[in-house]
């Protein structure tokens, strides 16, 4: 049920009472959780596997027409981008992705591999450099079975780690305390790159 205030952008999550601005290509947040698995279309739709040309349907082949800022894309190589996760687990989460549409890293040509695999080395120092975290997780979700919440592209996260950085939060109270604002952690990434 629409009313005047979300149709202008803002909303009252009636069970928290708490006004919701919207956020762009997002839309106004509510109190309910999602879990958005759009790579199980194909599967639910019945249709082929993914094409290796770019899907306009996918966030990963879309993001390199925006702007770096829009996009939160932290830096562009030939064959690969580095661009923050929009939905980070520590700040300065971010992904290393093709701009190709490939799903399984065996799929990476000669190029992109070596491009890959420079921008996950070259991201891990801008990072511990900008925010000199204790550790991180580096990993990539091959697959939907794997956890992969975009599996027709591929991508590898970088996730910063500082000891004693898991708290209750997410645990009891279903959020992530993120002390840097996104548009304020690409800035940061992309000077120091």
């Amino acid at each position: 049920m629409a009313d005047a205030g979300a149709a202008a952008g803002v909303a009252v999550d009636p069970g928290a009472g708490v006004e919701l601005v919207e956020q762009a290509g997002i839309g106004v947040p509510d109190h309910l959780a999602r879990l958005w698995t759009p790579h199980r279309m194909a599967y639910v739709s019945g249709a082929p596997g993914a094409p290796k040309a770019a899907d306009p349907g996918c966030p990963f082949c879309r993001i390199p027409t925006l702007s770096d800022e829009d996009g939160l894309i932290v830096a562009r190589g030939a064959t690969v981008y580095a661009v923050l996760n929009l939905y980070p687990y520590n700040p300065g989460h971010l992904m290393v992705v093709p701009y190709r549409h490939i799903a399984d890293y065996t799929d990476l040509d000669t190029d992109e591999l070596a491009e890959f695999s420079g921008f996950t080395r070259h991201a891990l120092g801008v990072i511990r450099t900008v925010s000199a975290p204790h550790g991180f997780n580096i990993g990539i979700n091959a697959g939907s079975a794997a956890g992969a919440g975009i599996a027709p592209h591929l991508h590898q996260h970088l996730v910063p780690r500082w000891g004693g950085d898991a708290n209750f939060m997410p645990v009891i109270g279903q959020t992530k305390v993120l002390p840097q604002l996104l548009a304020d952690t690409r800035g940061l990434l992309a000077a120091a790159w």
